[in-house]
């Protein structure tokens, strides 16, 4: 990888980062307000079907969602056109 000298080109790869990143937050937080929402249901002895079954289709959507994200940001951030 050539070494990024210019500021445009440092600049775009740390809002690259950026927005790696808070993908990561955004969906991590997710995936922990779906858990806290299971653990306050069976807390209170709420029906589980409907969380459970909401958090079944929820969460995997959600990880898929986060591991695409980062295949594409990670391949524009090692930048394979130079290979």
């Amino acid at each position: 990888m050539r070494r990024l000298t210019s500021a445009p080109d440092r600049t775009v790869r740390a809002l690259q980062w950026g927005i790696a990143a808070g993908t990561v937050l955004f969906i991590g937080a997710i995936i922990l307000w779906i858990t806290h929402l299971i653990r306050t249901a069976w807390r209170l002895g709420d029906v589980p079907s409907a969380s459970i079954g909401i958090s079944l289709v929820a969460i995997p959507v959600f990880l898929t969602v986060l591991g695409v994200g980062l295949y594409v940001f990670w391949g524009l951030l090692t930048d394979r056109s130079e290979r």
